[in-house]
């Protein structure tokens, strides 16, 4: 435990270092009280040179506690001296320049440590100029060496306070620093694991949903339509292949040791927005899709942002709308691209559900799913929006307004786009609900 200016224990390595000062500041403070002007030999000290010798040296271990009261009694002892007979010399004031030493190092401003040192240096020199007589080089020297050494003393405890404020000021820049990686190095690593904790929620949700449904359907028809059940089962080996595949691929990156490698095939985006259309209708889940705009191409994050939300979508209305069909509606303006995907279901979806959006349990011993939750951050992190709650004619809605990279001249609508487009037009004409006025009920 160490001393930092007030009261208290002090550790006794501290104390023994006190003891030392102060016996040397007290030997030499005597030896400068049998000191004579005229050269004679030196005597024993009188009972004067100990009365000032202990007086100014009593009060240094008190320093650190009380500067100002300390340096007080040691100039004042200095002071003292002429008129008590004894030569003022710096060695008789060697108490006077400790104080001053330790009053510079611990003063609360530079102002403060000025005046009290100059005030010392000044009263030492007045007291050790001769009244009478003429002034000798020999006194000059000496009164100059008093005046002086408060002030070096002085200048040598601010430059050691200054150093000490340096080292302590690069300590707790360093430790700062130490403390913002740390803080940067969790940031990622939350921020990683929230990434991915969407990506394999997305995956299991999508194409376990998918593989229930495909199996739902071929234990329905397995005893009256033995071909139909043939077909769902091998939708279904298909569909859980392509899980296993996506499954690898995550815990692979996972257990990569240094940077991951490049993919093996590009992110998912609307380009693909065809085949997983394709992949719920054989689910059994009627899809229809619709555009309205120029599309354009959207940044890798955006893309992929998109493409999940729409496949968190419709994996919620397979597994709560309590419908087998839901419109997916697609429309691009000048700075957005406005995605909307809506069921007119609500049978099996509960109150519940409705409250905390599609990605809830109906079940009432689920706990509640993360769906929205995900969706909701993903549209937040690129800069877009995402609603989602009941329709006022029934069914459920999600809505997702996702920013577009200014338009250029001549900018055509991309293949993935157009493939949606052309790939849904017959069923978005079989299904005589997704016309302009049904789409204008999505919005």
């Amino acid at each position: 435990m160490t001393h930092t200016g007030g009261g208290g224990p002090r550790p006794r390595g501290t104390w023994w270092r006190e003891g030392a000062i102060t016996a040397t500041a007290f030997a030499l403070c005597l030896l400068g009280g049998v000191v004579k002007d005229d050269g004679s030999t030196l005597s024993p000290p009188s009972a004067v040179a100990y009365f000032i010798a202990v007086v100014s040296c009593a009060v240094l271990p008190v320093r650190h506690r009380a500067p100002l009261a300390a340096m007080a009694v040691t100039t004042a002892s200095g002071v003292l001296a002429p008129f008590l007979g004894l030569l003022l010399s710096p060695l008789i004031a060697a108490p006077a320049v400790i104080t001053a030493y330790s009053y510079a190092l611990t003063a609360r401003t530079e102002r403060r440590a000025v005046s009290a040192v100059a005030l010392i240096s000044a009263a030492l020199l007045v007291a050790s100029t001769p009244l009478f007589g003429a002034l000798s080089w020999k006194d000059a020297s000496r009164v100059g060496a008093v005046a002086a050494f408060p002030l070096v003393a002085g200048v040598l405890g601010h430059s050691v306070r200054n150093r000490r404020a340096y080292l302590a000021a690069m300590e707790e820049r360093a430790l700062r620093a130490e403390q913002s990686r740390d803080s940067e190095a969790r940031r990622r690593v939350a921020e990683e694991r929230v990434r991915i904790a969407r990506e394999l929620h997305d995956l299991v949700a999508h194409q376990i949903t998918l593989a229930n449904a495909q199996a739902t359907v071929a234990a329905h028809l397995f005893d009256t339509r033995p071909e139909q059940t043939r077909k769902s089962l091998k939708e279904l080996v298909e569909t859980t292949s392509d899980a296993l595949d996506e499954l690898r691929a995550t815990v692979g990156l996972l257990r990569q040791s240094g940077d991951a490698a490049v993919p093996a095939e590009p992110a998912p985006g609307l380009s693909r927005l065809p085949t997983l259309l394709e992949s719920f209708r054989r689910a059994g889940l009627e899809v229809s899709a619709h555009q309205e705009g120029t599309a354009r191409p959207l940044p890798p994050g955006v893309d992929l942002t998109a493409y999940r939300i729409v496949q968190e979508a419709l994996t919620n209305v397979t597994k709560h709308a309590g419908t087998r069909s839901a419109r997916v509606r697609l429309v691009w303006s000048r700075d957005r691209v406005t995605i909307t995907v809506a069921d007119d279901g609500g049978g099996a979806r509960t109150a519940a559900t409705a409250a905390t959006g599609p990605g809830a349990s109906t079940a009432g011993d689920r706990p509640p799913g993360y769906g929205l939750i995900g969706m909701r951050e993903r549209a937040t992190a690129v800069g877009g929006h995402l609603s989602a709650g009941r329709r006022p004619e029934g069914g459920f809605l999600v809505s997702a307004q996702l920013p577009l990279p200014p338009a250029k001249d001549g900018t055509h609508g991309t293949d993935g786009a157009a493939a949606v487009e052309n790939r849904t037009a017959d069923a978005a004409t079989a299904d005589g609900r997704t016309g302009d006025a049904e789409a204008g009920d999505a919005l």
